[in-house]
């Protein structure tokens, strides 16, 4: 007997169908595409169950011939293509003929269709016609697909939540929207509409409708072509951001996919308007010759090769830097300023290590900024009201400034006023000579060495000595250290102490996004962040934690909840380690930023109380040594000994 044997024609469906269809959405999807190539204007999606109980898809189409019904569910057959020379020149989304009996084969199915004429039904369980007959029908094809994976329970093992696939459902949807805005698309879940588009041929308006009014505010339309290619979509400014690149849209020929080259070419074309880790948010449509595009890659036709890619990829490089060129990329105040009311007297002076408070109310700008800051002091000096020239800050650029009557004045107005947060005893620091600059931690003294402050390098780096030599401390580094030591302590110990907005936070996002969002607020509660639902995809904070930075509320839950989105497997511990990173950055000085003398011994002071002064919560050095032997060896004040060839 054989050992080799043909397989049955069912049995070929369902190993096809493991290609073809992975859950719920790819089923979605294969019939959205059937509907817009057989020219509908209207497709309604209806589906209970996140897709697993119950999916129904009808569309105005041009239905099926009642001679083909039964031929349409066989493998391999199709409308799209009728020789090898069609496949270099496919403008359908879809060609193979396997979504249909495959889908057929694991589900129970039901298809009514009619071309205006005449109308067929067919029922279909696991790949097996159970009957096939005339019907009254409007024009256009309805199809229902019930208990999917019924005989194949393996497949339903590998299901995710129910919103987690009802997520991936809504981002079919939306991509196919996207590439189609001439077509009303409408997307229900268990009676509730989640997806509905207009079928203007207004992509803008379908941006708005996915992602929020909000969002698509802030994008820039860009278009450009070429002899080959022809480019078109909208791009976000700089200022709006996310933490991953699946905001990034490409549409090809009314087809999505996904393409890595063209991603980074719209990355290139930000240049270095974009802080790294973030990406824009951009739909990007392009047209070409369906020579120059294989779709025949693979089973599920997101996958495409180009030709001429390079050539592709500079021209949408290139398209966006010059939209963005001209544009003014300078942040609305407005839209990022929140007037905040605190319903209980906190004092986060020690959270915020507020430097300025520990000087003596100096301000230094820098150089680059000086002509600009001349300009408004000399406005500020012109005023007419005595009010607001008394609560001016005095700007200082050169040492002579020092000096100067304004500055006499402004030292007279404020000697009695107290040095801020380090009033305290633990925390004052006398310097009325060199000795008592010197800053002593006993406790600390093996693990962290008594430094005397010297000076700062290029308002960057500080410099400090001890017996053993010198030291060069990163001051970003040194306050990102103390700030995550206390951020660590205070997410871990969620408080009742919360900021109340006067004017609430709303944040707009798409379907899929708002439930995964759902899914894992619990996350964002154990940090103290409440979130309620504010309309379909909408959710509005009233209060935030304490120990936010004044005028980044938006900015940090916008980012918190794109960790989520990034990584839906990231645990609460992560959550809050990763908060802390991020707020001890935010609320660390920067670089350029010139310290005074007692900012800096102040920093220092705190740094040597650290559990950890060495490292920022990144890993990079907060300081570094140079021995009392390593300067000595650097300018050679210590040689090895050694014999000259000179002739005594």
């Amino acid at each position: 007997m054989s050992k080799i044997h043909e397989l049955s024609s069912i049995l070929s469906d369902q190993i096809a169908a493991g290609e073809v269809i992975e859950r719920p959405a790819s089923v979605v999807k294969e019939l959205i595409e059937n509907s817009i190539d057989a020219g509908s204007t209207e497709i309604d999606i209806d589906i209970k169950d996140a897709g697993l109980q119950y999916i129904k898809v009808v569309d105005n189409g041009s239905g099926i011939e009642s001679n083909d019904v039964k031929l349409a569910f066989k493998r391999h057959a199709t409308s799209k293509i009728y020789d090898r020379k069609d496949l270099f020149k496919i403008r359908s989304l879809g060609f193979r003929g396997e979504a249909l009996p495959s889908i057929a084969s694991i589900s129970n199915i039901k298809l009514k269709t009619s071309t205006g004429s005449d109308g067929t039904e067919i029922d279909i369980k696991g790949g097996r016609v159970l009957n096939c007959i005339p019907s009254e029908s409007r024009k256009g094809t309805t199809v229902e697909v019930s208990d999917l994976f019924f005989n194949t329970p393996a497949r339903l093992k590998y299901m995710k939540s129910p919103s987690t696939e009802l997520s991936k459902i809504t981002d079919v949807v939306n991509q196919i929207s996207l590439g189609h805005s001439d077509i009303s698309f409408s997307l229900r879940h268990n009676n509730r509409e989640f997806v509905r588009t207009s079928g203007r041929s207004n992509l803008q308006q379908v941006i708005g409708g996915i992602y929020g009014i909000n969002t698509v505010k802030k994008m820039i339309k860009f278009s450009a072509k070429n002899d080959d290619f022809k480019i078109s979509g909208y791009t976000s400014l700089p200022e709006m951001t996310r933490a991953s690149r699946k905001y990034i849209s490409i549409i090809m020929n009314g087809r999505y996919v996904k393409n890595n080259n063209i991603a980074k070419s719209v990355l290139e074309g930000y240049r270095s308007k974009l802080m790294i880790g973030r990406y824009p948010m951009t739909v990007i449509k392009i047209d070409l010759d369906p020579f120059l595009l294989d779709v025949n890659v693979h089973p599920t036709k997101q996958t495409v090769r180009i030709s001429k890619e390079e050539q592709l990829c500079s021209l949408i490089s290139d398209t966006i830097f010059k939209t963005l060129e001209p544009k003014n990329l300078i942040p609305d105040a407005i839209d990022e300023k929140t007037n905040n009311k605190s319903t209980k007297p906190l004092n986060t002076d020690q959270l915020s290590f507020q430097l300025d408070n520990v000087s003596t109310h100096y301000f230094a700008k820098d150089e680059n900024n000086s002509n600009d800051n001349k300009k408004l002091l000399k406005q500020n000096n012109s005023s007419d009201e005595k009010s607001v020239k008394e609560h001016q800050p005095v700007m200082i650029y050169q040492k002579e400034d020092l000096h100067s009557d304004i500055m006499k004045n402004f030292d007279m107005r404020y000697t009695s006023e107290t040095v801020g947060i380090f009033d305290d005893d633990e925390h004052t620091v006398k310097h009325s000579d060199e000795h008592n600059d010197n800053i002593q931690h006993e406790d600390n003294e093996r693990r962290f060495p008594s430094l005397l402050y010297i000076g700062q390098m290029h308002g960057t780096y500080l410099l400090a000595e001890s017996k053993d030599g010198m030291y060069i401390l990163d001051q970003h580094a040194a306050q990102e250290r103390i700030n995550y030591e206390y951020y660590r302590k205070m997410i871990g110990e969620v408080s009742a102490s919360q900021q109340e907005l006067l004017v609430p936070i709303v944040l707009d996002y798409s379907t899929s996004d708002a439930l995964i969002i759902n899914q894992n607020i619990d996350k964002l509660n154990a940090l103290g962040i409440e979130l309620e639902e504010f309309g379909s995809n909408s959710f509005i904070i009233r209060h935030h934690p304490a120990w936010f930075k004044k005028g980044q509320e938006k900015s940090i839950i916008q980012e918190m909840i794109d960790w989520i989105l990034d990584d839906k497997k990231l645990s609460i511990g992560k959550f809050r380690l990763k908060t802390a990173i991020m707020m001890s950055c935010k609320r660390a000085i920067k670089a350029n930023h010139y310290l005074d003398k007692k900012q800096a011994i102040a920093l220092i002071d705190k740094l040597s109380k650290a559990e950890n002064p060495f490292n920022c919560p990144h890993g990079r050095p907060v300081l570094v040594h140079f021995s009392n032997s390593d300067m000595e060896k650097m300018f050679k004040r210590i040689q090895d000994n050694h014999h000259t060839d000179i002739m005594e």
